[in-house]
């Protein structure tokens, strides 16, 4: 697999912030947030007569934009779309890090996206796949292993909710096995996995609810739509000093087992099973990844701190 494909998958995704390309202040904003990732949006968010201002809007910004360390992906217009060829082609000259695809229901969609990926001269980006209907949903394992350098996979809760004619609940009681089902694809194709975001940006406790419940389904992260629930949504997916300090644990225990020519170790009266220590260790790498992001964006911030003092 390609390196850059594997260093995709595994990278921190708690958080995903939308934001157009075609509002300059947004991107703007979205670059100083302690977000793991920013979606350059060109789709929705973009009017039709504006979508050629938005892609050099982007151009302008990410040429000139300084960086704490977000990984940069770019949400295109779907494939039928009069765009799609023009995002792309814009795409494979950006400093971007994946593209978003949306509106893929099939294993041959995932597909016909990457060959229009590498006719566009865009082959060296990884790909998100937006999970937003009902087909998406039931063909979900034949999308996540559709592709080599497919690297994550996005639900979109409001297109889900609303095409399989929901109504709106605060414990999408109605989605719960459309989620599991992405997971458990998600998982086992060895792919990032995040939720879609939280539509009430003014209820705190209902958007810390719903970041614990994806947490608990097996997510990576969370989609946000505004820089007040980031809080939120990092934390619910930042491990815990406690839950680090038993994952060293269990690497400690299994490592001299297996040096004791064991291949079990017991903690705490309980057997511990090998695939606990290859989870131990992607918690344990996830929580490097996260201080990495954390101290960039510390020092960054310090230093804008003391070019304004002066």
């Amino acid at each position: 697999m390609n390196q850059s494909i594997e260093n995709a998958r595994l990278r921190p995704r708690r958080t995903m912030i939308y934001v157009s390309a075609d509002i300059d202040r947004h991107m703007e904003k979205a670059g100083t947030l302690p977000t793991d990732t920013i979606i350059y949006d060109l789709h929705e968010s973009v009017s039709a007569q504006y979508k050629s201002r938005a892609r050099a809007k982007l151009r302008n910004f990410l040429e000139t934009a300084g960086s704490l360390g977000q990984e940069r992906v770019l949400r295109v217009n779907p494939l039928e779309s009069p765009w799609i060829e023009d995002d792309l082609k814009e795409a494979a000259k950006l400093p971007l890090d994946a593209l978003m695809f949306t509106g893929l229901d099939c294993a041959e969609e995932v597909q016909r996206a990457e060959r229009m990926m590498d006719a566009a001269g865009a082959a060296h980006l990884p790909m998100m796949a937006m999970i937003e209907s009902p087909l998406a949903v039931l063909n979900v394992q034949q999308i996540a292993g559709a592709s080599q350098r497919l690297a994550c996979l996005a639900v979109s809760n409001a297109n889900l909710m609303t095409s399989m004619r929901l109504p709106p609940s605060q414990d999408r009681t109605g989605l719960f096995t459309s989620l599991s089902m992405v997971v458990l694809a998600a998982r086992a194709y060895g792919l990032s996995v995040v939720d879609g975001a939280h539509l009430d940006i003014t209820d705190p406790h209902a958007c810390e609810y719903a970041c614990r419940q994806s947490r608990d389904f097996g997510f990576d992260g969370k989609a946000v739509i505004h820089p007040a629930q980031l809080a939120y949504t990092n934390d619910a997916f930042t491990p815990k000093p406690k839950d680090v300090k038993r994952k060293r644990k269990i690497i400690r225990l299994m490592e001299e087992a297996h040096a004791a020519g064991r291949s079990y170790a017991v903690m705490d009266s309980r057997l511990l099973q090998p695939s606990e220590l290859q989870a131990a260790k992607r918690c344990l790498a996830l929580h490097q990844a996260i201080q990495e992001r954390t101290q960039a964006l510390g020092g960054e911030r310090k230093a804008d701190a003391k070019a304004a003092a002066r």
